[in-house]
């Protein structure tokens, strides 16, 4: 499991390799990814828009950005959670995601909060250690 925490408020993120959805001959790879978002701070805070950059095992780069997540942009009092799951496929066995999520607080303020960098991995992945 990856965390971050900006502003109290906390996400973790859980991905899983999907063998079923996948494809080694056709160059496919697919991840869910769970992200669980926990407001610890003491007001109430709104999910505006996402930003990802998807970068795969070759380095190719694609970004992200959109409103919300699944659909959604929830609003989450002190001590409230959302979790949701999606997905992501990759030409190559390997890769990471990163990004974040613009928040809105109460007041109208707006601000950045961070989701961990978090690794692709599937078993048709070669492991290097340095």
């Amino acid at each position: 499991m990856y965390r971050a925490i900006t502003r109290q408020i906390e996400v973790t993120v859980e991905p899983n390799f999907l063998p079923e959805r996948s494809s080694a001959e056709n160059r496919q790879y697919f991840w869910s990814y769970t992200i669980v978002i926990t407001n610890t701070g003491a007001e109430t805070v709104q999910l505006r828009t996402r930003h990802w950059i998807i970068t795969d095992a070759s380095g190719r780069k694609q970004e992200v950005r959109g409103e919300g997540v699944v659909g959604e942009q929830p609003v989450l009092a002190p001590g409230e959670r959302f979790e949701y799951t999606s997905g992501v496929p990759l030409a190559t066995a390997s890769g990471f995601m990163t990004g974040s999520y613009q928040m809105e607080s109460e007041s109208g303020e707006r601000f950045e909060i961070d989701v961990p960098t978090f690794s692709l991995d599937s078993p048709d992945s070669r492991r290097v250690l340095n």
